[in-house]
């Protein structure tokens, strides 16, 4: 008699999950506090330091989601690769235009000769 449909318990792994997302989100909320100046007044990519930590770690955490509670890890990888590419380039994009147009927005706020009230 074989024993393939026999449970297995995750809860372990869960809370394992629920571990180093917890950390994560941690980590991001102590950054955010506290702003360190070095990550706060440096700029990468017309972007400072610390947003660009928070824009990684958050897609790292929702990676995880993915990873562990869509039951990913045991799919093969074409399927991974369908479900994360897709968002992974999404994301990315949205940042590229987030930070194109806040860009182009505070220029236009900071050299214009009339001054908006907002």
């Amino acid at each position: 008699m074989s024993h393939a449909n026999e449970h297995v318990s995750n809860t372990g792994r869960i809370w394992k999950v629920f571990a180093l997302l917890s950390v994560i989100t941690t980590v991001e909320v102590i950054l955010g506090i506290i702003k360190p100046e070095l990550l706060h007044f440096t700029t990468f990519l017309g972007m400072n330091l610390l947003n660009w930590i928070f824009i990684i770690l958050t897609v790292y955490k929702a990676y995880w989601i993915m990873w562990a509670f869509m039951h990913l890890e045991g799919e093969v990888s074409a399927l991974r690769w369908a479900v994360v590419g897709p968002l992974v380039f999404l994301i990315m994009y949205l940042v590229f235009i987030l930070l194109v147009e806040a860009d182009y927005i505070f220029e236009i706020f900071k050299n214009a000769t009339i001054k908006w009230n907002f």
